[in-house]
């Protein structure tokens, strides 16, 4: 016999074991697992031959485990127990009755985007729990790279080749400010139209503000910014209070009631600034990652 210690039996080999040692027929067990009684029988002798061991004694009408089947039958069975309880639980997760998705996104784009999508997608799969990781506009790529996030949303500043991003939301920067402000009344606003207007805006060097102020030296403009902050929720807010206008990406203005703000787009230059889902290159999503993904652009 083969004694091979790196041969690992087959599934169907310890079906077929695991039968026979209970039914002590070929004939018996072939139906109970609906194949023929060849294949039963191959099965039992390819595993005899891996394991070098015999596992029943034959005789005219049925078949004796042996001491080495006695012993086996343990193990055989503690791995089909496993095997099912796995299939099982695939089948759960692919039909979305359970499982766990790990999003990776800013505080303030979860305010935006997140409610109604997460509201409705914990009544049709209650069974699937959803972390929101809210991080820093500098840090959720580095959670879905790190695999602590199944995905993020955001604008990856520097997306590299460890991350695919996908769409979400067209978007691009504007003005948003008070609906008193004097800028509020012009329907169109230059880059230019922004000198020596008090501004707010993320601090230097982090989220949007390398972009923003790139491009106002492409338009020629120094900006007066009066208050910097590390969040754009903190600059909605104070935008809203009237102390001076803020330049960000006019989806985040979403948030504030109707007729809170006022949202200008910026033009010369027109600068896009899409909001994308962020995945781990060469790593699809699961299924309930795939699913919430596809919630949260059907809210939209």
């Amino acid at each position: 016999m083969n004694t091979d210690t790196r041969f690992l039996p087959t599934m169907r080999q310890l079906r077929a074991f695991a039968a026979v040692y209970h039914l002590r027929k070929v004939s018996a067990a072939a139906e109970q697992l609906a194949v023929t009684q060849s294949a039963v029988s191959l099965s039992l002798r390819q595993l005899e031959d891996g394991l070098g061991a015999r596992l029943f004694e034959r005789t005219t009408r049925t078949l004796q485990p042996t001491q080495a089947a006695h012993e086996a039958i343990v193990l055989a069975e503690r791995i089909l127990r496993d095997a099912d309880t796995l299939g099982a639980g695939m089948r759960e997760l692919s039909a979305l009755r359970r499982g766990r998705v790990a999003l990776a996104i800013t505080p303030t784009l979860a305010e935006l985007l997140l409610p109604e999508a997460l509201l409705r997608f914990r009544e049709r799969h209650p069974g699937i729990h959803v972390a929101v990781d809210d991080c820093a506009p500098d840090q959720f790529v580095a959670r879905v790279v790190g695999a602590q996030a199944d995905f993020g949303i955001g604008v990856p500043e520097q997306a590299g080749a460890d991350v695919d991003t996908e769409t979400l939301v067209r978007d691009h920067l504007a003005l948003v400010c008070h609906p008193t402000h004097p800028l509020a009344a012009r329907r169109r606003l230059r880059w230019a139209d922004l000198a020596e207007q008090a501004l707010i805006t993320v601090r230097p060097g982090y989220g949007v503000r390398p972009l923003i102020d790139a491009s106002a030296a492409r338009a020629g403009v120094r900006l007066r910014v009066v208050h910097e902050v590390s969040f754009l929720s903190t600059a909605l807010w104070m935008a809203r209070a009237g102390l001076a206008a803020a330049i960000m990406p006019a989806a985040y203005a979403r948030t504030a009631p109707a007729g809170a703000l006022a949202v200008r787009p910026l033009s010369a230059p027109r600068v896009s600034r899409d909001i994308c889902i962020v995945t781990r290159r060469g790593r699809g999503l699961t299924p309930p990652a795939q699913a919430l993904v596809e919630q949260i652009r059907a809210t939209l």
